[in-house]
């Protein structure tokens, strides 16, 4: 290697130390907290609300309110729907494209902020939020929010080997895609992620909000909230069949339980 490549070379490595070693801590120091907070709780009983249509005009909110953990997901709001989804959130599991600018809004004061590390611009996301960094929205299917306001004390960022174990062994996924392909491999949702993540933590497991229409309409809503209909799940990164049958799996073998009746 010519001296001006060492040079280079070394200069590249002093770069990424200054951006990834922050993030290594940030990581670390969360899921210490997140790991050891989760296990002090009484947990005795976990509800994780999904946010499909199914939950519409259930009227299971003060019943979802009693619940020791409630594990709420992406943006999807409370405020103007507490009759079926409650309001109270002990942890919201979100990613940088759903993030909503003001988690204050929607969530509990206590509420812990999970991001779900899906991609590495995940991470850089949160890291130039909190150190205050230039934003670079390349990266991203959607643009995040430039500005958040989340609670740097309640923020935790969830182990990646919860999104490995949720793809391999509940999904059954394969991990890897075949070569020279521009294929981009089915990811877990985060439905199902935090699903994983309650069947390790939590000693009684009840969902709702899960499932979507059996109807074929492509004009059918799948969230109890806002327009996005059956359509845009068309082309997506989800495998829906395989999250189906792994939910299907759990409530048959009693590891979950639905609050309402479901496809």
């Amino acid at each position: 290697m010519r001296k001006e490549q060492v040079k280079m070379s070394l200069k590249n490595t002093k770069t990424w130390s200054r951006v990834l070693v922050p993030v290594l801590l940030l990581c670390c120091v969360s899921y210490y907290y997140s790991h050891f907070f989760l296990q002090s709780l009484p947990c005795k009983t976990c509800m994780v609300v999904g946010n499909g249509f199914a939950i519409k005009n259930t009227s299971l909110g003060s019943a979802i309110n009693k619940y020791d953990i409630v594990i709420r997901l992406n943006d999807a709001p409370v405020r103007g729907y507490e009759a079926d989804v409650g309001n109270k959130t002990t942890m919201r599991l979100f990613y940088p494209e759903s993030a909503s600018y003001n988690p204050s809004i929607h969530n509990d004061p206590d509420t812990l902020m999970v991001l779900v590390p899906f991609k590495q611009q995940d991470v850089r996301w949160l890291k130039e939020i909190l150190y205050n960094e230039k934003r670079i929205r390349k990266g991203f299917w959607k643009p995040p929010p430039e500005i958040w306001l989340g609670k740097t004390s309640h923020i935790r960022i969830l182990d990646p080997y919860f999104l490995q174990q949720t793809a391999s062994r509940m999904l059954h996924l394969p991990l890897n895609t075949p070569p020279k392909t521009n294929q981009i491999p089915a990811h877990p949702t985060t439905g199902i992620l935090a699903i994983y993540v309650a069947l390790n933590y939590c000693d009684v497991i009840h969902i709702a909000g899960f499932g979507y229409p059996e109807s074929k309409d492509l004009k059918h809503p799948i969230h109890y909230y806002g327009y996005d209909t059956m359509k845009s799940m068309k082309n997506s990164y989800h495998n829906l069949s395989h999250e189906v049958k792994a939910l299907k799996r759990l409530e048959d073998s009693g590891a979950v339980v639905y609050l309402h009746p479901h496809s």
